[in-house]
């Protein structure tokens, strides 16, 4: 039948590769498709003189009454199209393990690199040399069963040296996660659908170029090494493209300004910065910001994957900070440590704004002393802190927020302080649960959707700008909302309650006592009203955020939903804390809430 190769790729590869785009759609940025269009062109033009050669010697054969008919240098385009859909869909698998990973930690591996990186690499590029050098052996010297063994050595394994050189001790460095299991899924697969189109006939490889064995008693040895050495140099072109990325995205002092999608000329640059140029000291601290929020924060940490270029760092880098400083207060066992604290953090920021206290307003510094910032920073706080403070983007954040967030932290210490009880609990109003969820969430909306603003640009109006600006502290009161329901029996065993005041007389009750039982009835009533203000803020807020930048809005939409998510557990099941301590949102579900955010954004 002169459909058998077309009904291999309409059963088998084109549905995988149908169904990979399908779950990969929603994350897939500009970035992602020029990365998998260059590995295309590369694959198909290193692939296409091989495989004629192969034709053209014997080695492979394709029966007439099994293709279409269409050939270009001897190449059914059936054949010609399993160059692309294989790179495709491999590309896919391993864009899906490796978007969860912020690339830019693993520069450190560039300059200084652990003893047995170097030697890894070393032996991988000895082994790839031997490999291509008894390729060409096996292929032209001894050629006979072992030609087809040999061609594939000798073309493959000069390709996965070169980028073995440019990229092996970041490939390295990567979680094995993210680069084996991209090798080994797609060569499994196709390992299956080679062995069923052999058996059908629709390809083979010719007696006499061939060792005759099998892998496993079925699979051709030559075949299970060709898929397994192409898709490796499939996931080797991705993670060099991606190291690259990550040297463009990392270092503004060495690339200033950067586009949505870096063009060829800027990842050559990327490539032929020496290393001697990179500031690892900033790769370091761009490490302990994703520990830091991996441990602190994993729903900011799974939403900041959705975020993509130097944004994504800058966010990591912001989000970091705030954490730091909020473990600088909560770790602080007096209320004098804590306004130590809350006093040396102003410090910091005047050192880079200038604040009117009376009009409530700052502006940046023109000139900084760095070399005064960093003895302050190594003199007066712990070397947990160090990298947050220092990596702290305040050259593009505006002031303001950073001020308010510190003025959060005081009402905080305001929980331990030794005086009478109305000193000691500051929520006394609704008005100060409003003003306290402002300080501590609202103004990280507002910080987030200035960088997203200033990577990704905006066209809308100023009076459109300051809406979304407004809708971002109403939507950071919101997430706070949802914080302080979820976290009434935790925040009460380190003796703060954040409900108002107002809203506990109202059932004769007052803070000791919720401090003493945070799960007396009345407290599901006050989550409940807190949630209700939380959701009713998300219905003003979340429309107005399609006003942002399309780089930023879907992702702002994920760290969004995958919060209130919370909430709508806590509504599902309110009683869960007294299991559980904290509702948390299962992975599964964290997933379903990304894909359904990206796609409505």
């Amino acid at each position: 039948m002169a459909y058998d190769y077309a009904i291999v790729h309409l059963k088998y590869t084109i549905p995988l590769a149908v169904l990979l785009t399908g779950v990969a759609y929603p994350i897939l940025n500009r970035v992602h498709f020029y990365q998998i269009l260059a590995l295309i062109v590369i694959a198909f033009t290193a692939t296409l003189p091989w495989d004629s050669h192969l034709i053209k010697t014997g080695v492979w054969t394709y029966p007439s009454e099994v293709v279409i008919g269409p050939k270009w240098l001897g190449i059914p385009y059936e054949e010609l199209f399993f160059f692309i859909i294989q790179t495709y869909i491999t590309s896919l698998i391993y864009i899906l393990f490796n978007q969860p990973l912020l690339h830019a930690q693993y520069l450190k591996s560039q300059r200084n690199a652990p003893t047995w990186i170097n030697l890894t690499k070393l032996g991988g590029g000895l082994i790839l040399a031997g490999l291509s050098a008894l390729g060409g052996y096996l292929a032209f010297g001894i050629a006979g069963e072992f030609t087809y063994l040999g061609l594939i050595l000798v073309w493959a394994c000069p390709f996965a040296l070169i980028t073995w050189i440019l990229a092996g001790k970041f490939i390295i460095s990567l979680p094995w996660m993210c680069t084996v299991l991209p090798v080994l899924l797609p060569t499994t697969y196709l390992w299956l659908v080679d062995e069923l189109a052999l058996g059908r006939g629709t390809w083979s490889i010719e007696s006499g170029t061939k060792l005759g064995r099998c892998l496993f008693g079925v699979l051709e040895i030559e075949e299970a090494t060709f898929f397994l050495v192409t898709n490796m140099l499939i996931v080797f072109g991705l993670a060099t493209f991606d190291q690259y990325l990550a040297v463009i995205y990392s270092f503004p002092h060495l690339f200033p300004e950067v586009p949505q999608a870096p063009s060829p000329l800027m990842l050559l640059q990327g490539r032929f910065k020496g290393t001697s140029s990179y500031d690892m000291e900033r790769i370091r601290g761009i490490k302990e910001a994703v520990i830091r929020l991996k441990a602190k924060s994993r729903s900011f940490y799974f939403a900041s994957s959705v975020f993509t270029g130097r944004l994504r760092i800058d966010l990591v880098l912001l989000y970091s900070f705030c954490r730091m400083a909020d473990d600088l207060i909560d770790d602080a066992t007096t209320h004098e440590e804590m306004m130590t604290w809350v006093t040396k953090l102003y410090r910091f920021l005047d050192f880079y704004y200038d604040r009117d206290a009376t009009a409530g307003e700052t502006t940046r510094r023109k000139k900084v002393n760095q070399l005064e910032v960093d003895k302050f920073i190594v003199t007066e706080f712990p070397p947990s802190a160090k990298s947050a403070l220092k990596l702290l983007p305040t050259d593009i954040l505006p002031g303001h927020p950073l001020y308010l967030l510190i003025d959060g932290f005081k009402m905080d210490a305001q929980f331990r302080t030794e005086k009478n009880t109305t000193d000691r609990f500051p929520i006394k109003e609704e008005k100060d649960l409003i003003q306290y969820s402002l300080c501590v969430a609202g103004t990280i909306g507002e910080l987030c959707v200035s960088l997203i603003v200033y990577h990704f640009g905006s066209s809308c109006s100023p009076v459109a700008l300051n809406a979304m600006l407004d809708a971002s502290r109403q939507m950071g009161i919101a997430l706070q909302y949802v914080n302080i329901a979820r976290d009434i029996q935790v925040d009460a065993k380190i003796g703060r309650v954040y409900l108002p005041m107002s809203w506990l007389k109202e059932v004769d009750l007052t803070p000791e006592k919720i401090i003493q039982d945070p799960l007396c009835p009345e407290t599901f009533m006050f989550r409940e009203r807190l949630l209700d203000e939380a959701f009713r803020l998300w219905t003003y807020a979340r429309p107005l955020m399609n006003g942002l930048p399309d780089g930023g809005r879907g992702p702002m939409v994920v760290a969004v939903e995958n919060y209130m998510e919370i909430g709508r557990i806590l509504r599902e099941n309110p009683r869960r804390v007294r299991t559980v301590g904290k509702a948390t949102v299962p992975v599964s579900r964290r997933a379903w809430v990304t894909i359904k955010a990206l796609i409505s954004a």
